[in-house]
Order: C-alpha cells, then structure tokens, then sequence
C-alpha cells in the first residue's frame, strides 16, 4: 500500500509539475520513488515516459529511479519511451530514449513477456533510419573511425544542462514552507470562493452579534423564562411517567395475585375432588389415577413452586397460623397417607413416578416446618 508522500509524488508525476515535485523530492530525500500504481503496475518513471515528459524523467533519474522497473507486461521505461518515440519521431527520442539509455545501457536488452527488447523495437522502427549516430556508438564503423559529433548540437545540450542545473539550485533557495506548503493541500478556485464566502458570513454574523449585544439583557430574560418553562414541563412529563410506570406495576401485581389466588382455588377443588373419591372395586370397577390426575398445585413447577401455591394467603409473619396450614398440608401429602388414600388407585406406569414426587413434596414442607423451629 502506497504511503502518503507516494501519492502525492505520483499526482505530481501525474500533472507534469516539474517544480513542485522538485520541492517535494528535496524536502522527502529518502522518498522511495521505485514503487508500482494501479492495474499496470507502473513506476512513476512509467508514467513519466508514457506522457513524454522528459523534464520529470530526468528529475526521476537524478533520485535513483530504476530504468529497469517492470510493468504488468514486463514492459521496462525504455519500451513506452520507444513507443512513443514511433509515434512522435526524433524530438521524444532525444527527449525520452537518449537520457534511458545513458543512465542504464543494458536496459536495451531488457525483454518484457512477449520477449521484445527496447532495441528489437528500435530496430524494426523507421527511427533507425534518422538515429545512426547512436546506433554507431554502439557498433562504429572500422573504416571511418569515431562518429563525428556535432559541435553546435553538443553545445547546446551543454547549455541547456547547466541552465537546468542552476535553475533547480536557486529554486531550492525559496523551498520554504512559508513559499511553498506542497505537504498542504493547494487552494483551487472552489477552495478559495469557499473561504472569501466563510469571511463573508463571519463578519456577518459579527455584525449580527454587536447589533444583538444593546437587547442582550432581554433576551437572557427571555431565555431564562423559557428554561423555566422548560424544567416545569420536564418535571410535570417526569412525574406522569412516574404514576404511569406505578399504575403498570399495581395492575401487574394484582394480575400476578389473580393468577396465583386461581391456582390455589383449582388446588383446592382437585385435592376435594380426588381424595375424597372411594376406592375401586375389587372386581376392577372405576378410572385408575395416571400422573395427570393428580391434584398438583403446579404440575410443571418444581416442589418449591408447588409448595409457594399449596401455602398461598398463608400469613408466614404469623407462626401459629402459617404451622397450622402447614401441619395441614403435611398431613394431606404424607407418603404413607397417600398410598393408603391412592395406591390401589394409581396406574401402573406412572406409580413410580408419582410416589417419588408426593416424597419430594413432603419432604419441603417438612423442611418449611423444621425453618419455624429454629
């Protein structure tokens, strides 16, 4: 993932701003400038040669830039340099292909996945036609000795190196960040209409405030009046929801006195209805008892639950009232008891389980009593 100074290099790259990027390599000396954008996978030295932008490319050079840097292709920047110099002739092969090769010769030989070199493009272009000075360079003629150069031609290479050279110097002098904040973002024509505007209303506001000030006292008159009335309100709705929230909480308790006053109703009418019943006949006469059947005061319940229904009403602050309903109770599911009352009376696959629960429940309502002793 590219760091933050990367992208800003790159949009500099992008928009051919040779001297803020100038200013911002001198600034980040240790900027790594050898790094991949996008799907192509190309260095900013890729971008440069596909724009033509040989000042950049030079730029790039003098900070280490790789001539041999691969795209997605394997294109290295001497292919997009030759390309280019198809299209556009002689000028972008000065300004692109020379300043490559100078800096890495053996980048000629660099072939990308189709395995074409940068000089097997050379050599198939009409450009090899204009360029035989180069190319003897490479490969001079045994007869007619050195090439000859062009004096007036080098000379002004010469010149425009040192124009250049000096030109990046003195820039240096005002790379300030009181001249050039380029870690900053720049202040387009939006940005600027954005903030003439926010002065505008800034002052606006200002005047709006000294014209305030003279009815000031008012106004605060005013606001406190309205806080007031705010606070009465808030107290007025906090106590409604209070009575709200209470009249919920009585009609659940009643609810829940309701439910449990039916439930020891139907315990009562059960107990009288099943332990009363006579037993049956000898001959096998009557309906046997399954587990269903039984009087439960809460079939589903647990025997703590069973004993909350059977004890219901019960006043437990009052000790010989509550040992006296209790007493009651022990006397109605005692085990003994309840097989002499039941037994005979109880199917066979569901006896088991149903004397295991009476001795349960006899056994927490003789544990209800044992707590009033001590």
């Amino acid at each position: 993932m590219l760091t933050r100074h990367q992208k800003r290099l790159w949009k500099y790259v992008e928009e051919g701003s040779l001297l803020k990027l100038k200013s911002y390599l001198r600034k980040h000396r240790d900027l790594e400038v050898n790094f991949t954008q996008g799907k192509r996978q190309r260095s900013p030295l890729h971008l440069a040669c596909g724009l033509g932008d040989d000042a950049v490319l030079r730029l790039l050079l003098r900070h280490g830039a790789d001539v041999r840097a691969r795209d997605r292709k394997g294109d290295t920047p001497l292919h997009l340099a030759l390309n280019r110099a198809l299209k556009h002739g002689r000028a972008a092969y000065d300004d692109l292909v020379v300043p490559l090769r100078k800096s890495c010769p053996e980048a000629m030989d660099a072939a990308n996945t189709a395995g074409v070199t940068p000089q097997d493009l050379l050599n198939w272009s009409k450009l090899s036609e204009f360029l035989c000075d180069e190319l003897c360079q490479e490969t001079p003629a045994s007869t007619s000795g050195p090439p000859k150069s062009d004096p007036e031609r080098d000379w002004m290479e010469k010149l425009f190196g040192e124009c250049e050279d000096e030109f990046c110097e003195t820039f240096g002098v005002y790379d300030a960040d009181d001249y050039l904040a380029v870690d900053e973002e720049e202040e387009d024509y939006g940005d600027w209409a954005d903030r003439i505007r926010g002065e505008y209303f800034s002052k606006k506001n200002a005047e709006a405030q000294r014209i305030a000030a003279s009815s000031g006292r008012k106004k605060k008159e005013k606001k406190k009046e309205s806080e007031g009335e705010k606070e009465e309100n808030y107290q007025e709705l906090h106590q409604r929801l209070q009575k709200e929230h209470q009249e919920y909480l009585d009609r659940a308790a009643r609810k829940e006195e309701e439910t449990r006053l039916g439930k020891k109703h139907r315990y009562d009418q059960m107990c009288a209805a099943t332990f009363k019943a006579s037993a049956p006949d000898d001959d096998g006469g009557g309906e046997l008892l399954c587990y269903a059947d039984i009087p439960w005061p809460a079939p589903r319940g647990t025997v703590q639950e069973m004993a909350d229904v059977m004890l219901h009403g019960v006043d437990r602050k009052d000790a010989a009232v509550f040992r006296k309903a209790l007493r009651k109770q022990q006397t109605l599911w005692h085990p003994d008891k309840f097989a002499q009352r039941c037994e005979a009376r109880l199917q066979e696959k569901d006896k088991r389980r149903i004397l295991d629960t009476v001795t349960a429940l006899s056994q927490e309502l003789n544990r209800l009593a044992q707590s009033l002793r001590t």
